[in-house]
Parts: structure tokens; sequence; C-alpha cells
């Protein structure tokens, strides 16, 4: 049980220090101009890495084409979005076309 504990606080701490370290050093000092500029990407950048694997890995090896339904519904979905920045609607047309697109596929 002790091992257990020291192994939670020991994830807890390096989970914690890295992110306390920003705020706690910026808090202080501003951020470089350059580092503020590169962190504005960082939102973007995220998203995509959770984003595309889903969308055009399947069984592992990466399936872009026209058979692949979540690559379509999430293109579909991305259109809905920037046109009508409303985030129900993007899910509700994220989810019917994933639905219609798994159906037309197989």
């Amino acid at each position: 049980m002790t091992t257990f504990l020291l192994l939670i606080l020991g994830l807890a701490l390096t989970s914690f220090i890295p992110r306390a370290s920003f705020i706690l050093l910026f808090a202080r000092w501003p951020a470089p101009a350059l580092l503020r500029r590169a962190l504005r990407y960082v939102p973007a950048a995220v998203f995509s890495a959770i984003l595309v694997p889903g969308f055009v890995l399947t069984a592992g090896s990466v399936h872009i084409a026209l058979d692949n339904p979540r690559l379509l519904a999430g293109i579909l979905a991305g259109i809905v979005a920037w046109r009508t920045r409303n985030t129900l609607v993007t899910i509700v047309t994220g989810m019917l076309a994933l639905h219609f697109f798994g159906y037309l596929v197989k």
C-alpha cells in the first residue's frame, strides 16, 4: 500500500510541477514575444494530434479513401462547424454522417 501511495504522489508531482512552473514563472516575468507567438499554435496542434489519427487510422494503418466512413463524417462535421459555428449541430451532423457513411460502406 505504501508503494502505491508513493507512486500516486510521484505521478501527481510529475504532472503538477511542469504545469505550475509556467504559471509561477510567468506570473513574475512576462513571457518573451517569441514564446507567446509559439504558444498560440498549441491548441490547434493538440486538437489535430487527437483528431487526425481517429479519422485516418484503420487497424493500425493509414486509410485515406472514400470508403472510410470516419474520414468522410469528420470532413462533413468540419464543414458544418466552419459554416455554422454551432457545437451541437456539428456533433449531431457528425454522428448522423458517421452512421450514414458506415451503413453505405458496409
